[in-house]
């Protein structure tokens, strides 16, 4: 733990205090009174569907898991499923959290976790042949460590099944746990990815009250200040919304803010209302408009910058880069220890 006492601490006075914001999320009831807007002609879906979908899909009911693809009504399922990557859900389909931007479904107390599942979720990538597995949870706030061990302990049954296997984790805050990014970390995971969601100033209207702008930044800076200090190699990532209110000039803060915590990784996407009963959409950012500001987020510094209206946080394209960049990388670690032995 001598290492790990090193990190930036996250101070409880950078938590849950970005309240710049002061109007809270509006009311299920009162949101649904604001009809939902026509959608763009850029924007259409076609619904999922194909061979490798519906072999995916029954896969997921047989073992019983869940993925972000379908809980979050992702479009671009088919296209993820048919490429060979995939978004699992860990920890059930119940968050303890809140943000009114996400379809996902709401306990204080959600059902205790399957110790199984770890196995399952290794087993079940391993038999669909997938390159690059994306992982990702709930909000378990109900659980001591926020359920980082179960994420560690899947991540290192998936690398033992096949080492080969690029893991993402799309992670939670844990609350600003230290110890509980070290255990992401000491996974030897690939990519460690945790979403701002949006803007500084909107952040205590779009997402619940125990998330925030300054903490969600000190995870990241933690997540990779840990991996350098103990040797591994990791990227990290985060994602934003467009469409909730954002302002060019607060994107180009975020962009800055994201860089000076070294961030490698960044998508930007359209949000897209899931109900009425969640936040309306402000502005519907057109091609473009995300065309600009992926070049804006490019000009500082970012590895890859994914940008579009359909883009997500897990996206395919994105994913791609990043496969290729490890893959690369660890094909020139094996010729330098052929070399040196």
């Amino acid at each position: 733990m001598a290492i790990f006492r090193e990190l930036p601490v996250i101070e409880a006075s950078v938590r849950n205090t970005d309240r710049s914001d002061s109007a809270r999320p509006l009311s299920p009831s009162k949101a649904a009174k604001i009809l939902a807007s026509r959608k763009p002609d850029w924007l259409r879906i076609r619904p999922p569907g194909g061979e490798a979908y519906t072999q995916i899909k029954g896969l997921l009911r047989e073992k019983k898991l869940h993925t972000v693809c379908e809980e979050a009504h992702c479009p671009n399922v088919s296209e993820c499923w048919a490429s060979g990557t995939a978004t699992f859900m860990l920890g059930g389909d119940t968050c303890t959290r809140a943000c009114r931007f996400c379809a996902v479904k709401t306990a204080r107390i959600p059902p205790p976790l399957d110790p199984e599942e770890p196995f399952h979720v290794a087993e079940s990538i391993a038999t669909l042949g997938l390159h690059y597995v994306v992982l990702t949870s709930v909000d378990r706030d109900d659980l001591k460590d926020g359920g980082a061990s179960h994420f560690a302990a899947t991540i290192r049954e998936i690398k033992r099944l096949d080492p080969k296997i690029i893991v993402e984790a799309l992670v939670p805050d844990f609350r600003g746990d230290l110890e509980a990014i070290q255990t992401l970390v000491d996974s030897r995971l690939d990519v460690y990815a945790h979403n701002i969601e949006t803007v500084e100033r909107l952040q205590y209207r779009v997402r619940d009250p125990r998330a925030g702008y300054r903490q969600s930044l000190a995870t990241l800076r933690a997540a990779k200040t840990y991996a350098q200090s103990i040797g591994h190699p990791l990227f990290t990532k985060s994602a934003i919304m467009l469409g909730l209110g954002e302002g060019e000039d607060e994107l180009e803060t975020a962009f800055d803010d994201l860089r000076g915590d070294d961030i490698d990784v960044l998508t930007l996407g359209q949000y897209l209302r899931p109900s009425l009963q969640h936040l309306p959409v402000e502005k519907y950012w057109s091609p473009e408009e995300f065309e600009a500001l992926g070049k804006k987020a490019e000009s500082k510094g970012f590895l890859y910058v994914a940008s579009g209206p359909m883009v997500r946080s897990s996206y395919r394209a994105g994913e791609f880069f990043i496969q290729g960049v490890i893959e690369k990388r660890k094909s020139n670690q094996e010729i330098t220890n052929q070399v040196k032995s």
